[in-house]
């Protein structure tokens, strides 16, 4: 270890598989920051770079004797057995159809920032990498935890439980250095408040737009007075997702997104049936998160949809075509992921075609174009020390 006087690596749990929870400390401040990577199995390697080169960093700045009084702890991977089932795609190529040949990502119940939605053990979740992170953010009790996303194809932004006023003009700033357009409609937050552009602010937990995110680790640290950002970074870049002027026709091009979501899943379905079970074998973490996704069109676009949304449901916002090109996003990128999954655990003619067309569709739709990997990092690595500086300093 480089910083053996200020840098501590210690076990805060195991993964299901047995595999350690690893906590890297840096300072020994009384200000506690907490820094989550791989919270997602597909996004975990850009997050491990990233809380290796803020470890670095702060450290450095520590050994120079510049000290603001804080304690950054890095959590290197939380969802380590994932990551292992996403470690093919890390040779390249990198390219949608090399990302979409190794892709998994576990069903919701099997992701650890989740809470369980059971009222009466709501503290008691049964994934052990939850209770981990759990008891790290109890022992903390962070001034600010930050989570490590990523997404495929659209832009950079920031999902933050309280209002941070000064983030958007930083993270604005460095996503305009480095190339990346700002998410500036993300459906991830459809209907969340946004001081900027690519920043939004959860709505209370009693709010039905808060959605998830209520039933998250990352509202867990609102109890201590914390704060959570949630730091996205695309691997490719689509350019239309900063786009913020009116949509020529929203109502149109949101119909035909939900019409091909509730289409497009289903024909998974139809595939994963005629699939010889003998194939298929037996139940694995792929295949839970299959069949989870192909049963779920309709719930997933009755929020936008025009066709599906119920008659009393609240306003849309204004569609820009922002809005909308993360919405369209969001209706190709959910089908590819159970197709991609599938043909993972039966690569049978049916299934290789259906990723080979819907990655060449996506392609098509949105011309992304590839994220350096050192870029990824600095911005992600940016965004945390926007929320961090605004917030603490």
């Amino acid at each position: 270890m480089r910083y053996p006087r200020l840098c501590r690596l210690r076990e805060v749990g195991r993964s299901r598989a047995g595999r350690p929870l690893l906590m890297l400390t840096v300072g020994h401040g009384t200000r506690n920051v907490l820094v989550v990577a791989g919270p997602h199995a597909n996004e975990a390697a850009i997050g491990g770079a990233t809380v290796l080169r803020l470890a670095a960093q702060m450290a450095e700045i520590r050994e120079r004797g510049a000290d603001d009084g804080s304690t950054w702890h890095f959590l290197l991977c939380i969802d380590p057995d994932g990551a292992v089932l996403n470690e093919p795609w890390l040779s390249g190529p990198y390219t949608l159809r090399g990302h979409y040949e190794h892709f998994f990502r576990p069903c919701a119940a099997e992701q650890p920032e989740w809470l369980p939605h059971d009222d009466a053990a709501p503290l008691c979740p049964a994934l052990p990498e939850t209770r981990a992170l759990l008891g790290v953010l109890d022992g903390l009790r962070p001034v600010l935890q930050c989570s490590l996303h990523g997404i495929d194809v659209g832009g950079s932004f920031v999902q933050l439980t309280s209002d941070v006023p000064g983030v958007p003009e930083r993270i604005g700033k460095s996503a305009a250095e480095l190339d990346i357009p700002l998410e500036s409609g993300s459906s991830d937050a459809f209907q969340w408040p946004s001081p900027g552009p690519g920043v939004y602010v959860m709505p209370p937990g009693d709010d039905l737009a808060a959605g998830d995110g209520a039933h998250s680790t990352w509202a867990h640290a609102q109890r201590y007075d914390g704060v959570t950002a949630i730091v996205e970074v695309p691997m490719w870049a689509c350019d239309r997702s900063a786009d913020t002027t009116p949509h020529p026709d929203p109502d149109h091009a949101l119909r035909a997104a939900g019409a091909a979501l509730r289409r497009d899943l289903p024909t998974v379905a139809r595939v994963l049936d005629r699939i010889d079970p003998r194939l298929i074998g037996a139940d694995s973490p792929m295949l839970r998160t299959v069949r989870e996704l192909v049963g779920i069109g309709p719930q997933l676009s009755a929020e936008w949809d025009p066709a599906v949304r119920p008659p009393d449901a609240a306003p849309l916002p204004p569609m820009t075509t922002a809005r909308v090109t993360s919405i369209q996003v969001y209706a190709q990128r959910i089908p590819l992921r159970a197709a991609a999954m599938l043909r993972r655990i039966a690569d049978v003619p049916a299934v290789t075609r259906l990723v080979d067309q819907w990655c060449a569709a996506y392609e098509s739709a949105y011309r992304p174009r590839w994220v350096p990997v050192e870029d990824q990092v600095e911005q992600q690595a940016r965004s945390v020390l926007a929320v961090y500086e605004e917030l603490c300093t």
